[in-house]
Protein backbone atom coordinates (compact mmCIF):
# COMPACT_ATOMS: atom_id res chain seq x y z
CA UNK A 1 0.00 0.00 0.00
CA UNK A 2 2.72 2.22 0.67
CA UNK A 3 4.33 1.76 -2.69
CA UNK A 4 0.65 2.51 -4.17
CA UNK A 5 0.46 6.01 -1.94
CA UNK A 6 4.04 6.96 -3.23
CA UNK A 7 3.53 5.97 -7.10
CA UNK A 8 -0.07 7.81 -6.72
CA UNK A 9 2.09 10.80 -4.93
CA UNK A 10 4.97 11.38 -7.50
CA UNK A 11 2.04 10.81 -10.85
CA UNK A 12 0.46 14.10 -8.71
CA UNK A 13 4.16 15.94 -8.46
CA UNK A 14 4.61 15.02 -12.82
CA UNK A 15 1.18 16.10 -13.60
CA UNK A 16 1.49 19.35 -11.62
CA UNK A 17 5.07 19.93 -13.51
CA UNK A 18 3.54 19.18 -16.91
CA UNK A 19 0.68 21.54 -16.00
CA UNK A 20 3.11 24.71 -15.48
CA UNK A 21 4.52 23.43 -18.82
CA UNK A 22 0.92 23.68 -20.53
CA UNK A 23 -0.23 27.11 -18.63
CA UNK A 24 3.23 28.43 -20.08
CA UNK A 25 1.78 28.56 -23.51
CA UNK A 26 -0.60 30.60 -22.12
CA UNK A 27 -4.19 31.01 -24.08
CA UNK A 28 -2.52 30.00 -27.32
CA UNK A 29 -3.49 26.23 -27.31
CA UNK A 30 -7.70 27.56 -26.78
CA UNK A 31 -7.30 30.48 -29.17
CA UNK A 32 -5.88 27.87 -31.96
CA UNK A 33 -8.48 25.05 -30.89
CA UNK A 34 -11.39 28.32 -31.48
CA UNK A 35 -9.65 29.34 -34.61
CA UNK A 36 -9.69 25.80 -35.95
CA UNK A 37 -13.08 24.96 -35.20
CA UNK A 38 -13.89 28.56 -36.83
CA UNK A 39 -12.05 27.67 -39.87
CA UNK A 40 -14.12 24.29 -40.10
CA UNK A 41 -17.41 26.31 -39.81
CA UNK A 42 -16.03 28.62 -42.61
CA UNK A 43 -14.75 25.48 -44.84
CA UNK A 44 -18.23 23.72 -43.94
CA UNK A 45 -19.80 26.68 -45.46
CA UNK A 46 -18.27 27.09 -48.50
CA UNK A 47 -18.98 23.81 -49.58
CA UNK A 48 -22.46 24.77 -48.95
CA UNK A 49 -22.45 27.83 -51.13
CA UNK A 50 -20.34 25.92 -53.68
CA UNK A 51 -23.43 22.95 -53.74
CA UNK A 52 -25.95 25.70 -53.90
CA UNK A 53 -24.11 27.19 -56.51
CA UNK A 54 -23.52 24.04 -58.67
CA UNK A 55 -27.50 23.04 -57.99
CA UNK A 56 -28.76 26.46 -58.97
CA UNK A 57 -26.68 26.54 -62.62
CA UNK A 58 -27.22 23.07 -63.16
CA UNK A 59 -31.21 24.08 -62.83
CA UNK A 60 -30.67 27.12 -65.08
CA UNK A 61 -29.31 24.77 -67.49
CA UNK A 62 -31.85 22.92 -67.31
CA UNK A 63 -34.79 25.42 -68.00
CA UNK A 64 -32.78 27.03 -70.40
CA UNK A 65 -32.54 23.38 -72.34
CA UNK A 66 -36.05 22.94 -71.67
CA UNK A 67 -37.20 27.06 -73.33
CA UNK A 68 -35.47 25.90 -76.40
CA UNK A 69 -37.29 22.57 -76.90
CA UNK A 70 -40.17 24.79 -76.17
CA UNK A 71 -39.70 27.21 -78.64
CA UNK A 72 -39.00 24.42 -81.55
CA UNK A 73 -42.47 23.32 -80.55
CA UNK A 74 -43.86 26.77 -80.74
CA UNK A 75 -42.60 27.25 -84.46
CA UNK A 76 -43.49 24.06 -85.36
CA UNK A 77 -47.07 24.65 -84.34
CA UNK A 78 -47.29 27.99 -86.11
CA UNK A 79 -46.33 25.86 -89.56
CA UNK A 80 -49.24 23.39 -88.67
CA UNK A 81 -51.47 26.06 -88.55
CA UNK A 82 -51.47 26.98 -91.82
CA UNK A 83 -51.92 23.01 -93.22
CA UNK A 84 -55.02 22.42 -90.39
CA UNK A 85 -58.30 20.98 -92.05
CA UNK A 86 -60.89 22.69 -89.35
CA UNK A 87 -61.07 25.00 -86.42
CA UNK A 88 -60.92 22.35 -84.03
CA UNK A 89 -57.49 21.62 -85.07
CA UNK A 90 -56.69 24.92 -85.13
CA UNK A 91 -57.77 25.82 -81.65
CA UNK A 92 -56.11 23.02 -80.18
CA UNK A 93 -52.93 23.86 -81.99
CA UNK A 94 -53.45 27.56 -80.49
CA UNK A 95 -54.06 26.03 -76.96
CA UNK A 96 -50.68 23.96 -76.81
CA UNK A 97 -48.83 26.99 -78.47
CA UNK A 98 -50.28 29.14 -75.45
CA UNK A 99 -49.29 26.46 -72.90
CA UNK A 100 -45.85 26.46 -73.86
CA UNK A 101 -45.56 30.41 -74.13
CA UNK A 102 -46.89 30.36 -70.58
CA UNK A 103 -44.26 27.35 -69.74
CA UNK A 104 -41.59 29.70 -71.27
CA UNK A 105 -42.14 33.00 -69.60
CA UNK A 106 -42.25 30.53 -66.34
CA UNK A 107 -39.26 29.41 -66.79
CA UNK A 108 -37.46 32.78 -67.93
CA UNK A 109 -38.77 34.08 -64.41
CA UNK A 110 -37.29 30.86 -63.03
CA UNK A 111 -34.16 31.25 -64.75
CA UNK A 112 -33.36 34.67 -63.55
CA UNK A 113 -34.11 33.63 -59.98
CA UNK A 114 -31.45 30.73 -60.38
CA UNK A 115 -29.03 33.12 -61.69
CA UNK A 116 -29.28 35.62 -59.38
CA UNK A 117 -29.19 32.70 -56.44
CA UNK A 118 -26.05 31.03 -57.85
CA UNK A 119 -24.37 35.10 -58.02
CA UNK A 120 -25.28 35.38 -54.59
CA UNK A 121 -23.77 32.32 -53.91
CA UNK A 122 -20.59 32.94 -56.06
CA UNK A 123 -20.23 36.00 -54.55
CA UNK A 124 -20.57 34.57 -50.92
CA UNK A 125 -18.02 32.17 -51.76
CA UNK A 126 -15.65 35.42 -52.56
CA UNK A 127 -16.44 36.64 -49.07
CA UNK A 128 -15.44 33.04 -47.38
CA UNK A 129 -12.67 32.39 -49.10
CA UNK A 130 -11.13 36.02 -47.68
CA UNK A 131 -12.26 35.20 -44.71
CA UNK A 132 -10.40 31.68 -44.62
CA UNK A 133 -7.65 32.92 -45.81
CA UNK A 134 -7.23 35.51 -43.33
CA UNK A 135 -8.00 33.27 -40.57
CA UNK A 136 -5.23 30.43 -42.01
CA UNK A 137 -2.82 33.44 -41.90
CA UNK A 138 -3.13 34.22 -38.41
CA UNK A 139 -3.68 30.23 -37.58
CA UNK A 140 -0.26 30.06 -39.25
CA UNK A 141 1.09 33.00 -36.53
CA UNK A 142 -0.32 31.60 -33.60
CA UNK A 143 0.90 27.81 -34.33
CA UNK A 144 4.21 28.98 -34.86
CA UNK A 145 4.26 30.88 -31.43
CA UNK A 146 3.21 28.06 -29.73
CA UNK A 147 5.62 25.80 -31.58
CA UNK A 148 8.53 28.38 -30.26
CA UNK A 149 7.34 27.85 -26.47
CA UNK A 150 7.01 24.08 -26.66
CA UNK A 151 10.40 23.87 -28.30
CA UNK A 152 11.74 26.00 -25.32
CA UNK A 153 10.38 22.83 -22.97
CA UNK A 154 10.12 20.08 -25.09
CA UNK A 155 13.24 18.27 -23.51
CA UNK A 156 11.39 18.57 -20.22
CA UNK A 157 8.21 17.77 -21.38
CA UNK A 158 9.35 14.47 -22.94
CA UNK A 159 10.89 13.75 -19.54
CA UNK A 160 7.73 14.20 -17.84
CA UNK A 161 5.44 12.72 -20.25
CA UNK A 162 8.06 9.07 -20.12
CA UNK A 163 8.11 9.08 -16.54
CA UNK A 164 4.57 9.46 -16.29
CA UNK A 165 4.35 6.66 -19.01
CA UNK A 166 6.17 4.46 -16.72
CA UNK A 167 4.42 4.52 -13.49
CA UNK A 168 0.77 4.56 -14.64
CA UNK A 169 1.31 0.80 -15.49
CA UNK A 170 2.73 0.32 -11.92
CA UNK A 171 -0.66 2.10 -10.56
CA UNK A 172 -4.15 -0.19 -10.17
CA UNK A 173 -6.94 1.22 -12.53
CA UNK A 174 -9.32 2.14 -10.04
CA UNK A 175 -6.90 3.99 -8.02
CA UNK A 176 -5.61 5.41 -11.05
CA UNK A 177 -9.56 6.61 -12.30
CA UNK A 178 -9.98 7.66 -8.76
CA UNK A 179 -7.01 10.10 -8.66
CA UNK A 180 -8.46 11.10 -12.41
CA UNK A 181 -11.38 12.25 -11.10
CA UNK A 182 -10.49 14.13 -8.26
CA UNK A 183 -7.67 15.93 -10.31
CA UNK A 184 -10.38 16.69 -12.93
CA UNK A 185 -12.68 17.71 -10.76
CA UNK A 186 -10.17 19.90 -7.90
CA UNK A 187 -8.41 21.95 -11.17
CA UNK A 188 -5.74 19.73 -11.43
CA UNK A 189 -4.76 18.64 -7.59
CA UNK A 190 -6.13 15.08 -6.67
CA UNK A 191 -3.32 14.18 -3.59
CA UNK A 192 -2.00 16.45 -1.27
CA UNK A 193 -0.03 15.97 2.11
CA UNK A 194 -1.02 16.92 5.39
CA UNK A 195 0.38 20.37 6.53
CA UNK A 196 -0.26 21.35 10.18
CA UNK A 197 -2.80 19.30 10.95
CA UNK A 198 -4.67 20.64 7.49
CA UNK A 199 -5.45 19.51 4.19
CA UNK A 200 -2.75 21.51 1.97
CA UNK A 201 -5.47 20.98 -1.18
CA UNK A 202 -8.73 22.85 1.01
CA UNK A 203 -6.94 23.98 4.09
CA UNK A 204 -9.15 22.53 6.49
CA UNK A 205 -8.63 21.21 9.85
CA UNK A 206 -7.68 17.21 9.49
CA UNK A 207 -8.82 15.39 12.39
CA UNK A 208 -6.08 14.07 14.87
CA UNK A 209 -7.01 10.44 14.50
CA UNK A 210 -6.95 10.46 11.31
CA UNK A 211 -3.86 11.71 11.08
CA UNK A 212 -2.55 9.32 13.05
CA UNK A 213 -4.25 6.39 10.48
CA UNK A 214 -3.06 8.46 7.77
CA UNK A 215 0.93 7.91 9.30
CA UNK A 216 0.10 3.85 8.87
CA UNK A 217 0.66 4.05 5.62
CA UNK A 218 -2.07 1.42 4.71
CA UNK A 219 -5.28 2.75 3.47
CA UNK A 220 -6.46 5.66 1.14
CA UNK A 221 -7.54 8.51 3.12
CA UNK A 222 -9.91 10.84 1.74
CA UNK A 223 -10.49 15.04 2.90
CA UNK A 224 -13.49 14.89 4.69
CA UNK A 225 -14.33 18.66 3.31
CA UNK A 226 -12.52 18.58 -0.48
CA UNK A 227 -12.26 15.04 -1.37
CA UNK A 228 -8.70 15.34 -2.47
CA UNK A 229 -6.48 12.30 -1.41
CA UNK A 230 -4.54 12.96 1.92
CA UNK A 231 -0.77 11.61 1.93
CA UNK A 232 1.64 11.35 4.96
CA UNK A 233 5.16 13.23 5.57
CA UNK A 234 7.05 10.02 5.02
CA UNK A 235 5.19 9.44 1.60
CA UNK A 236 6.17 13.03 0.56
CA UNK A 237 9.59 12.37 1.44
CA UNK A 238 10.03 8.94 -0.09
CA UNK A 239 8.60 9.89 -3.16
CA UNK A 240 10.62 13.45 -3.20
CA UNK A 241 14.02 11.48 -2.18
CA UNK A 242 12.87 8.90 -5.25
CA UNK A 243 13.09 6.14 -1.99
Amino acid sequence: MENKLRNLYTLQNIDSNLDELEEMKGDLPAEIGGLEDRANELRSHKTALEESMRNAFAMRDGADSEILSLKEKVERYKSQQYTVRNNREYDALTKEMDSATETIARLEKEMDQLEGKATTARNDIAIVTGQLEELNKVLEEKRAALAEVSRANEAEEEKYRHDRQKLVVRIPKADLATYERIRKAKRGKAIVSVKRGACGGCYNRVPPQMILELRQNNRLFMCEHCGRILVSDEIVESASSGA
